[in-house]
């Protein structure tokens, strides 16, 4: 009997483009963000249960790093992806760009394998302080209650959370001190 020892490596050419897919351009690049609504990008993750998990999806603002709309689901299909983007829209209106592939609206979509994990680098870092601020810290035995929690802890982060990288302001008077004042509800229950 012959045993055969071979080393698992990722192989060659893992991040080949699909040819089929639409490759946008990368509108990011030297872009200085100055504002509310001139970029959004969102991110999945998982949030553990007591048993199981269900994944989370956020939009976020850049330059205010509010987050402006967040979905709790069991699946990881579209859905819910797109009724939290639909909510930030009806919400907040439309970016000027947006980090992901998107049609309509009239919303640019940036997009490059390069340089591609810089454009999540907000949301990942909010995904780090939800599980450690919030969710690590229960445990959640049903959806609902995950839901709930979350609830409180996006609220908690957008209007009382202060951001070193906001000169210690909260992401939420951020926000509303250069959205249009009337359509501000950051602080009504996200």
């Amino acid at each position: 009997m012959l045993l055969v020892i071979e080393t698992l490596y990722p192989k060659r050419n893992l991040s080949v483009v699909n040819q089929r897919h639409k490759i946008y351009p990368y509108l990011l690049r030297g872009l200085e963000i100055g504002r509310p609504h001139q970029v959004w990008s969102t991110d999945i993750t998982y949030i553990p249960m007591s048993k199981g998990f269900v994944y989370l999806v956020a939009v976020m603002d850049w330059y205010s790093r509010c987050v402006l709309s967040r979905q709790v689901s069991t699946t990881m299909d579209a859905d819910f992806c797109v009724d939290a983007l639909e909510e930030a829209i009806e919400n907040y209106g439309c970016p000027e760009i947006f980090t992901s592939v998107l049609k309509g609206n009239g919303i640019k979509s940036s997009m490059d394998g390069k340089y591609r994990w810089v454009d999540n680098v907000f949301v990942e870092r909010s995904w780090r302080s939800v599980k450690y601020e919030a969710v690590y810290l229960k445990a959640y035995d049903t959806v609902a209650q995950a839901r709930q929690s979350l609830q409180r802890y996006f609220v908690f982060y957008n209007e009382r959370r202060r951001h070193q990288s906001l000169n210690k302001q909260t992401s939420g008077s951020v926000y509303c001190q250069y959205a249009d004042k009337d359509a501000c509800i950051i602080g009504k229950g996200l």
